[in-house]
């Protein structure tokens, strides 16, 4: 991570074109082109058409002055025709577009959401940078607004330069020269209007430009204020029973007022620069329509030109103008478009530093391979924070083949982060960890995750759509104290995750040891949430249906020690915990529990014979 500032040096906009326009040279480049030549394509309609209600709007005021009648409705005839071409060329302007937008965003997104996504980096890049806040919502949301105004402000850009070239074009041809004397010379200007409109536009673009150019920062500061205070009420939503349970209402009442301070104190920022914004607008939108007419007004007057000819000049005037003062109108947007952008690019920048941490860390990182035997093996394995601190030292230490482990020691001396080693997503330190080749590995974490979907699907996740037999899946909720769930099994989806409570969520993970019957699971705190009861009937599987499994579990709890025949233990040092390991025996009492259970159960097999 040492490299991550010089990749910090860039411009936001070429690198998020970088990405963005990979669209076009992708897998789905044939669409990409597609749709871009169909907006092109589109945009000329509407400028022909355009052009097209110009020149009609000439042919028929020049009519009226003449007073004839017959050339008056024989160019009212030509009308329909014309308003229908312009309203097919805008309709398909607008469906190609909003095609684009779609398609566009949708590359983009799958894009960064795969790249977070992968290799666990959504896990990791909460280690490693603590100032990404929410880099889901810049995938959802951010990369929405960073590609359908681009597409809008593209599509405005090519209109605008089109048309400013077309209109022009007819100004220079129609409106002509304008002579006057001065100190005894005549001065000539060709296409005065055609002038006239560039320094206009020139002077209005140049003013709305100093106007505004403060307020891409603070845009850009508003979204992350809004992006915090959104991350802020989503802990508070998923902390909600911890925070009510110790009263924490006032403390949290007073953080999101703080939080929403923030964002009202950069909108009021946001707010003062629009002020001053707006008085450059409106003052442009005074003056827009009055200085054609004041500029083509000696003309008529002189008799040079006709009234048709007056009004396509207007109209003309009004086109250029509205198109060279398109940054005008559209730099709030620009503005806001880049605050997006920026956002997206700190997530690419983020995700980039990553992997060239990665990359830097290859040969300073755990090991993960296979045994030549089937046992589990850790060499020389270190682990350490992202940051470079140890916190396990030079551990050696294997774990045979259906051997039942217990990892303990004090808080903070790294039993978790071993487990997350085990898991793969901790690569930090150095040693190997090697496993038995073929085997699969099942991680129970302390609150097992539980997506949305009928409870078969919760029950069999993550393979969701495994086919199998309904009555092993009722026997196992029986056996793991959930039979009263049976009748839900296939009812509509619900959200599990806030029905069920923590020890029953602790029982639906091993419900799915008992579906899954995984060579080696790994356990973290798997059973904090239950009574010892429950624990003890739960951690019975391992010496019934799931005894051949290999267990390797985290617990701080009493009478762990009983259901595991090796200890682990962390001593936590400055240097890094240091691993010591042992062979268990079973207690007496769980010999006699264990055989008190099996008397009950051959009782009972004779009763029912």
């Amino acid at each position: 991570m040492a490299e991550a500032p010089q990749i910090s040096r860039r411009s936001r906009m070429r690198q998020f074109f970088r990405i963005a326009l990979r669209y076009w040279r992708g897998r789905k480049r044939w669409q990409a082109w597609a749709l871009t030549g169909a907006v092109l394509v589109f945009i000329a309609a509407q400028t022909s058409a355009a052009v097209g209600i110009n020149r009609w709007n000439r042919w028929f005021f020049d009519a009226l002055e003449r007073r004839d009648v017959d050339a008056v409705w024989a160019t009212t005839g030509w009308l329909p025709f014309l308003l229908a071409a312009s309203a097919l060329s805008v309709s398909g302007l607008v469906v190609s577009r909003m095609l684009l937008q779609v398609r566009w965003r949708e590359n983009l997104t799958r894009r960064l959401a795969g790249w977070w996504i992968a290799d666990q980096r959504y896990y990791r890049l909460g280690f490693l940078s603590k100032k990404m806040t929410a880099p889901e919502y810049r995938i959802a949301e951010d990369a929405r607004l960073a590609i359908e105004p681009l597409v809008e402000l593209a599509i405005g850009l090519i209109t605008a330069f089109v048309t400013a070239a077309t209109f022009a074009a007819i100004l220079w041809q129609v409106a002509g020269s304008a002579e006057f004397m001065l100190g005894g010379t005549l001065i000539v200007i060709p296409s005065y209007m055609a002038v006239a409109a560039v320094v206009y536009a020139t002077i209005a673009s140049l003013a709305a430009y100093l106007a505004g150019r403060p307020l891409v920062a603070r845009v850009a500061h508003k979204n992350e204020m809004e992006a915090q205070f959104r991350a802020e009420m989503t802990r508070l939503r998923e902390n909600a029973e911890s925070i009510a349970l110790i009263k924490g209402d006032a403390d949290e009442r007073s953080s999101a007022g703080e939080g929403y301070g923030r964002v009202v104190a950069a909108w009021l920022k946001i707010v003062r620069q629009q002020g001053v914004i707006a008085l450059v607008l409106n003052t442009n939108g005074a003056l827009f329509p009055i200085v054609p007419l004041l500029l083509i007004a000696p003309k008529f007057l002189a008799g040079a030109i006709t009234l048709g000819a007056v009004v396509q000049v207007v109209a003309a005037f009004s086109a250029v103008q509205a198109a060279l003062i398109w940054f005008v109108d559209n730099f709030v947007r620009l503005a806001e478009w880049f605050a997006s952008v920026t956002r997206v690019d700190e997530l690419v920048e983020e995700l980039e530093a990553l992997d060239i941490g990665t990359i830097m860390e290859k040969d300073e990182r755990i090991v993960l391979g296979e045994s030549e035997d089937d046992a589990i093996h850790l060499e020389n394995l270190s682990i350490a924070h992202s940051n470079g601190r140890i916190v396990v030292a030079d551990a050696t230490v294997t774990i045979a083949q259906g051997a039942k482990t217990l990892i303990a020691g004090e808080s903070g001396s790294g039993k978790s982060t071993l487990i997350r080693a085990l898991a793969g997503i901790w690569p930090w330190g150095s040693g190997s960890i090697r496993v038995p080749s073929g085997q699969t590995i099942a991680f129970v974490p302390q609150k097992p995750y539980l997506p949305k979907g009928t409870l078969r699907a919760i029950l069999l996740y993550p393979d969701s759509d495994r086919a199998v037999a309904d009555d092993a899946i009722l026997a196992a909720l029986q056996r793991c104290g959930l039979g009263y769930l049976a009748k839900k099994l296939d009812a509509e989806e619900d959200d599990w995750d806030r029905a069920l409570s923590g020890g029953e969520r602790q029982r639906v993970a091993f419900v799915r040891l008992l579906l899954q019957k995984p060579d080696i699971i790994v356990m973290d705190e798997a059973t904090s949430a239950l009574d010892e009861g429950s624990q003890a009937s739960l951690l019975g599987l391992f010496d019934e249906e799931l005894a051949a499994a290999t267990l390797i579990s985290v617990g701080h709890r009493p009478g762990l020690e009983d259901y595991h025949d090796q200890k682990i233990t962390l001593e936590r040092r400055p240097a890094g915990a240091h691993m010591t390991s042992k062979r268990m025996r079973k207690s007496l009492w769980r010999l006699f529990k264990s055989r008190s259970a099996d008397n009950e159960d051959e009782r009972q097999d004779i009763e029912q014979v």
